[in-house]
Formats: C-alpha cells, sequence, structure tokens
C-alpha cells in the first residue's frame, strides 16, 4: 500500500470508527438506570473511539492476540500488555482487502486495525498463540509488515504430561522474547509482584462477576462486557480501582432488590465467538429484547480473569510454570482437541446462575465455534437448558433477522416460564 493511500485508509477507518463506537455506546447508554459508576468505562471507550490517547501505564507495550498469553511476564519486564483484537468494522473494510472474505472478521479486523495504524499504542512487539489457522497465518502478514512477532505454540490438547511439558518450554520462550524486546531481565520479585497486581484484579472481578448470582442481576451483561473489554488496555490499577467502585454501588443495589432489568426477565448465559466493543450487537440486541445477560463463557470477558496462578517455592523457576499452567489448564477454548470442559464449565454456569436460556454466537468463519456448537447444544438440551445458535459477522446488516430470531427465543422461555409457574 503506497504512503498515500495509507494515509487516506487510516483517515477514514478512523472516521468510520468514532461513528460506530458513538452509535453504540448511545443503545448502551440509552438503557434506563445505568450505574452511575459505569460512567467511567462508557468515557474510556468513547475517549479511544475519537482516537483520543489516554495514559494506561508506564513502559512498553506489547500486543497480544489471546487471553491465552501470560502476561503477568510483559508486566514483570515494565511493558504494558495491551490486547489488540478489534471488534470495529471500520478496521475489518480495511483487513478484508488483505484476507480471504470468508475469514474470521475478529482476524480481519485486527490485521486491518494495524495496517492502518488504528493502534494507539507504540508496540515494541506482537505475541500471537497458535491457537487457530487464521491467527497463524496473520502471524506471517504482521511479521511481512515489519512488526516484531513471537509466535507462541500452544499445544492441541491439555491433559497430557507432554503437552504441558511443551507449553511450558513455549512460555519460558516468550520470557527470552519480552526480555529481548524491553531489554529488562526478569526476577523473581518482578514476576511475583506482577502476579499479585493480577491476582487483585482478578479478584474483584470475580466479586463483580458474582453480584450477578442475585435475583435479579444487578447488571446488564453489555456493561459486564464493557469493563471486561476495557481490561485489554486500560490501566490495571485504574480499572481495578473503578470496578471495585462499580462493585460497591451494585452491593448497593441488590440491597435494595434493584435489577437491571424486569424482575421477571429471561436470564441469559452468553457463549461463543468474543464480543468486543465496539460489536456488542448480539448481547444488545439481547437485551433491548426485554432479557438480561447474567454471565458467559467469554474469552473477552470471563475467561480472562477467571483463574489466578498458583506459586509454590516462589522462585523463577516455579513461577514461570506455574503461569503456563494458569494459562492453559483452565482453559476452555475450543481450540483444543478434547473440550468436554467448555461444556462441563456451561453447565456449571447455568446452575450457578439460574439461567433460563444460552445464546451462542459464532462469526461467519470461525470453525472452532461453529464446529463446536452442536456438541455444545445437545449437552444443554440433554439437561433442560435451550440454546439458540446464531451466525453472525461485524456487518450490520442482519440486524433484522437477528432480531427477530433472539425475540422468538426469548418469547419461548416466557411460555416455558409461565407454564413452569402455573404447573407450581
Amino acid at each position: 500500500m503506497s504512503t498515500d493511500r495509507k494515509a487516506r485508509v487510516s483517515r477514514t477507518a478512523a472516521l468510520h470508527l468514532a461513528m460506530e463506537s458513538e452509535e453504540m455506546l448511545r443503545r448502551i447508554e440509552g438503557f434506563p438506570d445505568n450505574p452511575v459508576a459505569m460512567g467511567y468505562f462508557y468515557d474510556l471507550f468513547r475517549s479511544r473511539g475519537k482516537g483520543e490517547s489516554r495514559p494506561s501505564g508506564k513502559g512498553k507495550a506489547v500486543g497480544t492476540l489471546c487471553v491465552q498469553v501470560p502476561e503477568e511476564l510483559i508486566r514483570a519486564c515494565g511493558a504494558r500488555p495491551v490486547r489488540l483484537c478489534s471488534g470495529a468494522q471500520a478496521h475489518e473494510s480495511v483487513g478484508a482487502e488483505i484476507m480471504p472474505a470468508k475469514s474470521c472478521p475478529l482476524v480481519k479486523a485486527t490485521l486491518g486495525m494495524l495496517e492502518s495504524g488504528g493502534q494507539l499504542e507504540d508496540l515494541c512487539g506482537i505475541v500471537v498463540p497458535t491457537t487457530c489457522d487464521q491467527k497463524r497465518k496473520m502471524a506471517s502478514l504482521l511479521a511481512s509488515h515489519g512488526y516484531p512477532v513471537h509466535l507462541l505454540e500452544m499445544p492441541p490438547v491439555k491433559d497430557s504430561e507432554g503437552a504441558r511439558f511443551y507449553w511450558q518450554e513455549s512460555v519460558k520462550e516468550l520470557a527470552l522474547t519480552l526480555e529481548k524486546w524491553t531489554g529488562v531481565r526478569l526476577n523473581r520479585k518482578s514476576v511475583q509482584a506482577a502476579i499479585l497486581e493480577r491476582s487483585q484484579a482478578s479478584r474483584v472481578f470475580q466479586q463483580l462477576y458474582a453480584l450477578q448470582c442475585s435475583q435479579p442481576a444487578p447488571l446488564a451483561g453489555k456493561d459486564l462486557l464493557l469493563v471486561a473489554n476495557s481490561y485489554f488496555f486500560d490501566d490495571i490499577n485504574c480499572w481495578r480501582q473503578a470496578v471495585a467502585t462499580l462493585c460497591m454501588e451494585l452491593e448497593a443495589r441488590v440491597a435494595r432488590g434493584q435489577g437491571a432489568g424486569a424482575r421477571q426477565a429471561p436470564r441469559i448465559l452468553f457463549t461463543g465467538s468474543p464480543p468486543i466493543f465496539p460489536n456488542l450487537k448480539v448481547p444488545v440486541l439481547v437485551e433491548e429484547a426485554g432479557a438480561v445477560i447474567v454471565a458467559d463463557e467469554l474469552c473477552s470477558s470471563a475467561r480472562l480473569l477467571h483463574d489466578q496462578a498458583i506459586i509454590g517455592e516462589g522462585t523463577l523457576a516455579d513461577m514461570i510454570p506455574a503461569l503456563a499452567d494458569r494459562a492453559l489448564k483452565p482453559c476452555t477454548c475450543p481450540c483444543l482437541a478434547d473440550n468436554r470442559d467448555r461444556e462441563r464449565r456451561l453447565l456449571t454456569l447455568a446452575d450457578d446462575y439460574q439461567v433460563d436460556g444460552v445464546i451462542y454466537q459464532a462469526f461467519s468463519g470461525c470453525l472452532p465455534y461453529e464446529l463446536e456448537q452442536r456438541q455444545i447444544g445437545a449437552g444443554l438440551a440433554q439437561k433442560g437448558v435451550p440454546m439458540l445458535y446464531v451466525e453472525t459477522d461485524y456487518s450490520p446488516e442482519d440486524m433484522g433477522q437477528l432480531s427477530t430470531r433472539v425475540e422468538a427465543f426469548l418469547e419461548s422461555i416466557r411460555t416455558r416460564k409461565y407454564h413452569k409457574g402455573v404447573k407450581k
């Protein structure tokens, strides 16, 4: 791409991103009785949509493309992890010029964002886990475009000792690359401090998440997803404080019995391809139709801060394998060959959060999620939990069709709840 054309593409993408972000925020903020503490997160995304840089911590920035990257190692090197996954159609349009039309919109949008210069941070490198074929190919494209890229090799299974050893060696190689990129040597104290910092963020997020078990749930799913998405790029301590403030407000709501929707609103569990701002199309549709997303099983939300590293001896030789285990053992990504864990987790979440149904989103071209939906749907059906499978992308063209299907699904849930109530 010539310099002049790249400049034109960058200006157009930035303009479209600002419009896309503003439109989604208008819908999100249009719900009644949004928590006051959500203002921090709305402002954060509004500023980012306009391309306004905001301090997000000290040190160099390291781009990541998946939840599998042990971010503690980046922080221990004095750098900032920035998850690059893009949910913008403005960026997808740019990526579509480089990747095949049938590619996953998330991969196309992320490549398009980097190609158009839409990333606000100056990156010293990008870590790409080998979670799917398309990300592997994207890593090659990014390297050919001049980005320093580290391919973090993931095993296709997680239950064998061989796979665990292979993954630990991959993470050790990543640690060496991070030292080279940042010019900082890892040591016991810096890794321990990074583990503690992330554990504190994890605890406050789990506190927020636990509040959603309440009847009614105090926070709408569109807001829960926004909070989790902001962890991708915000300063970790500012983010933790903002979530703690939100928790205090929500605890007061729970005490008053105040919920995010109507008292009898269907409680939904959301799973599948990750909704990433501004592509919160399906979650917002679900809640505009009168349901509340009370829980999710997404790599852009609940899986982000689900687990903490367990350290034994507290030596560097002990902590790096512990970080590798934290990223692999509880992983429920469908890129793994045998994923009964994901089905088990969904059933546990459905029970814990007393959900009335599951909505499973798969992006067109996202084969791992497309392939796994039948198995997941059958497992949920055996336990009496209905599931709606929707295939979509970043385009707004299918909004009408999606809205009709979501409303029909919610109506079937309401009818089912009514008949249960009558029988009682």
